[in-house]
C-alpha cells in the first residue's frame, strides 16, 4: 500500500459515470475525499477501458514461466500486474457493481479473471487456497432494477467469495434495489443508500 491514502475507485456500470451504481459509488469516493483531501483516488471504468476477457493464450501467458514467456505473452502479464498494483496500492476499494441478468457485468467478471493469478495473488496450499494480495477493506455499492427475494442473491456471494479468495474478507454492501419499479420505489431506495453510504463513510 501507498504511504498517502489511496482509494482504489471501479466502474462496471454500461452507463459509466452515469449508471446508478456509479452514482452510489461517487457519492462515496466524494466523502473519502474530504476526509483524505491528501489522497489519492485511483479511478478504474471498465466500461470506458475494458479488459479482454480470458482465452487461452492469456492463460498460458499467465502459466508461462517469465524466462520463457513470448513478448506478446510479456505483454499480457505486464497489463494483469498493473490491474494487480492499483490493488496493493490501495488502502480501500470501492466497487460501483450494476445487476445483470442476476450476475455481475462480464466486464468486471474479465477484469477479476486477471487479478486471480496463482503464485501472485493467490497461492494452492494442504490446508486450500491464500490470498495473496492483502487485507484491506472493500465497499460494493449496488444498484438492482428490481427486488430480488430473499436467498436468490447469488451476485453478491461471488463477489465476496472472490475477494476473500485473493485475501480480503471486510466487505461493506450498500443496495439499492426496485431502482425500475417507479419513481416513489426508486427515490425511497436511493435515499436510503445515500444514507447509509454517509455512515459507512463517516
Amino acid at each position: 500500500m501507498s504511504t498517502t491514502p489511496t482509494l482504489l475507485s471501479l466502474q462496471s456500470s454500461l452507463f459509466s459515470h452515469d449508471g446508478q451504481s456509479s452514482r452510489l459509488a461517487a457519492r462515496f469516493v466524494a466523502a473519502w475525499r474530504e476526509r483524505h483531501p491528501d489522497g489519492t483516488v485511483i479511478e478504474r471504468d471498465l466500461a470506458r477501458e475494458p479488459v479482454p476477457h480470458l482465452d487461452a493464450e492469456r492463460f498460458q501467458a499467465f502459466l508461462a514461466a517469465p524466462e520463457a514467456r513470448t513478448p506478446a505473452q510479456a505483454a499480457v502479464v505486464a497489463d494483469s500486474d498493473a490491474l494487480i498494483d492499483e490493488w496493493r496500492r490501495a488502502d480501500a476499494v470501492a466497487i460501483a457493481l450494476p445487476t445483470y441478468n442476476f450476475g455481475i457485468p462480464s466486464t468486471l467478471k474479465a477484469y477479476f479473471d486477471h487479478l486471480a493469478r496463482a503464485g501472485v495473488t493467490f497461492r494452492y496450499t494442504e490446508n486450500g487456497p491464500v490470498g495473496l494480495l492483502g487485507a484491506r477493506p472493500v465497499h460494493l455499492f449496488v444498484a438492482r432494477g428490481g427486488v430480488l427475494a430473499a436467498g436468490s442473491d447469488h451476485q453478491t456471494p461471488y463477489v465476496r467469495q472472490f475477494l476473500a479468495f485473493l485475501g480480503m474478507t471486510e466487505v461493506n454492501v450498500v443496495h439499492a434495489e426496485g431502482l425500475a419499479l417507479g419513481e416513489a420505489q426508486r427515490d425511497a431506495a436511493l435515499a436510503e443508500a445515500g444514507r447509509r453510504i454517509d455512515r459507512l463513510a463517516a
